[in-house]
């Protein structure tokens, strides 16, 4: 449970996909510990699996439909954040934190 984890009294946590991180943030604090749902947790492990299909790693930009691709992704954490706080009402406050790179990516190539 959350007691095991190494933040003392976090009430704040926040949802957001990098490369090889877990969906739920916060200082020392590992998804294993949040007491959400086993169904929500392979939801989140799923979507977090899928982070960076709008990079071009080789290039260092996007793919093509890469704008289009982050935002789909955007919009399914945005849904999965809502049910995260579902599960938590009450408990912590939680936050979701969209990827923007690819549109970072396509102003500074404009």
């Amino acid at each position: 449970m959350i007691d095991s984890c190494k933040c003392n009294e976090t009430y704040d946590l926040k949802v957001e996909a990098d490369i090889g991180a877990d969906a739920i943030w916060c200082n020392n604090f590992e998804i294993e510990y949040v007491p959400i749902s086993i169904e929500l947790n392979s939801e989140l492990v799923e979507w977090i699996s899928k982070y960076g299909e709008w990079i071009d790693w080789d290039n260092d930009g996007i793919v093509p439909s890469g704008i289009e691709l982050e935002e789909k992704h955007n919009k399914q954490g945005l849904k999965l954040t809502e049910k995260v706080q579902k599960e938590l009402e009450g408990k912590y406050k939680v936050s979701f934190s969209p990827s923007t790179f690819a549109k970072r990516r396509a102003n500074k190539n404009q």
